[in-house]
């Protein structure tokens, strides 16, 4: 299994960065490259929610790694892998709102562990949720909250300044959203 997966990971890698490097819409592309991978690991694996977000950290920083590598814009391209995942996960309601967190704490380790711009891929996340809430038949308030939570908590457990990045880009109304945090963050 280890063999397929690395072979699925750098699959889902060249696939990122020849879509990117391919279109100039570049949400589009990498939600449709993401949502087929997601939605078939999905069916093998008979995981959903945030289990299968955790199964999927090593196919998430792959195409985080795959976007960092093209230099094209970070937001975009997490905006798309945000979409295609939680599209491809089938996650819908209360469900949805864990799988969120889960995906919202894979992208801002795997960004800071690839050197991209964590305030970058924070604000893509949270469009993305934003796009995807009504789709999940979640609310966007609560949805863009679990995801910025979970974003700001995978920062602090970096270190205080990318959790002082993150909370800063999770601050305020994204995409006709107000953003609200729940605290808190570290450990004291």
């Amino acid at each position: 299994m280890a063999a397929t997966k690395q072979g699925i990971v750098e699959s889902v890698k060249d696939s990122i960065v020849s879509v990117i490097t391919g279109t100039g819409d570049i949400v589009n592309a990498v939600a449709d490259t993401i949502f087929g991978t997601v939605s078939n690991l999905a069916k093998e694996a008979g995981k959903t929610g945030a289990s299968l977000i955790e199964s999927l950290h090593d196919v998430i920083g792959a195409a985080i790694s795959g976007i960092v590598g093209t230099g094209k814009n970070l937001e975009n391209g997490v905006k798309g892998l945000v979409i295609g995942t939680l599209k491809g996960a089938g996650a819908t309601g209360e469900e949805a709102y864990s799988a969120i967190g889960s995906l919202a704490s894979s992208i801002i380790k795997t960004t800071a562990q690839t050197g991209g711009d964590v305030a970058s891929a924070t604000q893509g996340l949270i469009s993305g949720v934003v796009h995807s809430a009504k789709h999940l038949g979640v609310d966007a308030e609560k949805a863009v909250s679990e995801a910025a939570t979970g974003a700001v908590k995978a920062g602090y457990e970096i270190g205080a300044e990318v959790g002082d990045k993150v909370k800063q880009a999770a601050t305020g109304t994204i995409g006709g959203v107000k953003v609200v945090l729940k605290e808190p963050f570290q450990n004291k």
